[in-house]
């Protein structure tokens, strides 16, 4: 019988580039039958968001931080030639002639590959997101489900 692999990625960006290539990878491994775990924090949590504007109780520095930050994948920036949001439109534009999925399609693909995904709690407490902000079918855990996953892990990766 063989041993189930493991792969497990850190999501701190909030960058589309870099978020799109830990969800190429977390994909690309779930087909080759690892079982697959991104642990959303700080920025990366923003993939997470749900692209609608919800307005749940919070305080004057929680809707400030809703405010600044993108709301969902599609909205989220790019590291380097972001160009005033220019960017993600020529960067969208091109991986559409390319037949490349974009970000929101592999994060559903993800789901349907039954990839673990997890928000940081910690990181939602400090940024004041709750959960009806983000997807459903997603898990919530700290730092310390984070490890248990990652320390049986064949690959582990922080983006």
């Amino acid at each position: 019988m063989q041993e189930t692999k493991k792969t497990t990625i850190v999501l701190f960006s909030g960058d589309y580039d870099k978020t799109m290539a830990a969800y190429i990878i977390a994909n690309g491994a779930a087909a080759y039958d690892h079982e697959v775990t991104i642990f959303h924090t700080f920025w990366g949590l923003n993939a997470l968001r749900k692209d609608e504007e919800l307005k749940p109780d919070k305080t004057f520095m929680e809707n400030m931080f809703s405010k600044m930050m993108p709301r969902g994948a599609d909205k989220m920036g790019l590291s380097k030639m972001n160009f005033a949001g220019m960017g993600p439109k020529m960067i969208k534009n091109v991986m559409k002639k390319h037949n490349a999925m974009p970000l929101p399609d592999l994060i559903e693909m993800a789901k349907e590959q039954d990839i673990k995904l997890v928000a940081c709690t910690m990181t939602m407490d400090l940024l004041g997101l709750r959960q009806e902000e983000l997807h459903d079918g997603i898990e919530y855990a700290g730092v310390a489900a984070y490890l248990a996953d990652a320390q049986d892990g064949n690959v582990n990766l922080f983006i």
